[in-house]
């Protein structure tokens, strides 16, 4: 089965659309206000998924959770290659959030009942390690075979078709797994749901009680989400900066694009992956959790800042350089944040806290993909990313971790 894990993990993630997602719904003729909402009803449909679809893989099975998952991503992709009206897009939006929520989690419980089915649970974290390296690689290739794409096609749409493709060898691959994957199978009433749907306000009204969880949390949502919707404005960051310059001058407009944003992509999958590994070594030059959470927090808004003014002053190579940073930042603060919110949430309920993390994310994310999107329309691309790096700025006052926080309420 090692091999099948691992075809998971590389198929999963060659999403050829993703570094182009906006040039592509720009390409459409949506605004950026409208790409904003997009992104909103994702997330949103995502998380409000999550309960009923998480009910839904225990009492038929994750095997048929996951295939469900990838047949609700195939359809997706054909919508978003088809169809250009917003409402339809918005449509393809939740069919792609269903995918999300229904994979969410799952396919780890497959691995994790194959261990155990195979009396090698003390395994699990190399094994896990090992399958999620083919993970990390489909990551890194993917930009690449999509640049390679778009400078055969010319075509940046042929993206959405073309991701169906692996996704339909990974629900193969999904199909061919062993029916005893799926575990113990527990039918599920309306009661069940409501009870997880209670459970859930319970542990958001908990987090909200309690003034340093709440700070915490809220200093890793708001950068995460306000990271997660920034990030890919760096597309049309590279797309002017392409325009610019005199790279490639031989070749078309678009295949030129395709071939900078590819290798882009490419070398910053590449230094995330490193970034990642050395949070640790980077966060133990700091006196305390606390500075470096805090510190990364202002350095990646700085940059977010300086992005804006640079493309303002139509200084791309600047721009994209920061816009590299705020990606490195960002995968160095994760672990750094963990850290620090299991120094404030008891380890009995960390999995609830977490959860309520990954809510506040996704409202941060759901209020401020339209508002970067308004501000973009209304006053221009580098104008736009600067405010929202303002407003960020004003928002840390109120999330920032203070030094006289306790850190020992995980007890």
């Amino acid at each position: 089965m090692f091999y099948q894990f691992s075809a998971y993990g590389f198929l999963k993630n060659l999403r050829f659309f993703d570094p182009f997602i906006i040039l592509i719904f720009r390409s459409y003729g949506l605004s950026y206000l409208q790409i904003g909402f997009l992104y909103s009803i994702r997330d949103v449909a995502t998380n409000i998924l999550e309960i009923p679809t998480g009910l839904l893989a225990d009492s038929f099975g994750r095997k048929k959770a996951m295939i469900g998952a990838f047949a609700s991503y195939i359809v997706s992709f054909v919508i978003l290659y088809f169809f250009k009206q917003f409402w339809v897009l918005a449509l393809a939006m939740v069919l792609f959030a269903s995918g999300e929520a229904f994979r969410s989690g799952t396919h780890k419980a497959l691995i994790l009942e194959y261990l155990k089915i195979n009396s090698i649970s003390d395994l699990k974290v190399a094994y896990y390690g090992m399958t999620r390296s083919a993970s990390q690689m489909g990551s890194a290739f993917n930009a690449l075979i999509a640049a390679g794409l778009v400078f055969y096609t010319g075509n940046y749409r042929i993206m959405f078709l073309a991701a169906a493709l692996p996704y339909a060898l990974d629900l193969v691959n999904l199909a061919s797994y062993p029916a005893e994957l799926d575990g113990k199978i527990f039918p599920e009433s309306k009661k069940a749901v409501g009870d997880r749907v209670k459970e859930t306000l319970a542990v958001f009204w908990g987090v909200f009680r309690n003034e340093k969880q709440l700070r915490s949390l809220l200093n890793s949502a708001s950068y995460s989400g306000v990271f997660k919707i920034s990030k890919d404005y760096l597309q049309p960051v590279l797309a002017a900066w392409v325009l610019s310059a005199t790279i490639f001058p031989g070749l078309e407009a678009t295949r030129r694009e395709a071939v900078i944003i590819g290798l882009v992509y490419f070398a910053i999958y590449l230094m995330t992956s490193f970034a990642s590994r050395r949070a640790y070594t980077i966060s133990n030059r700091f006196s305390s959790l606390i500075k470096a959470v805090n510190i990364t927090y202002l350095a990646g808004i700085g940059l977010l800042l300086a992005a804006g003014i640079l493309t303002y002053l139509e200084l791309e190579t600047l721009a994209v350089l920061c816009f590299l940073g705020m990606f490195l930042i960002n995968n160095i603060r994760r672990p750094i944040n963990v850290g620090v919110i299991s120094d404030r949430i008891s380890s009995r309920v960390m999995a609830s806290g977490l959860s309520a993390e990954s809510q506040l994310t996704t409202i941060f994310t759901a209020l401020f993909a339209p508002v970067l999107g308004y501000l973009v329309d209304r006053f221009g691309l580098g104008n736009g990313l600067s405010m929202l790096g303002m407003v960020m700025f004003l928002i840390f006052i109120p999330v920032r971790i203070l030094d006289d926080d306790p850190e020992g309420d995980s007890k």
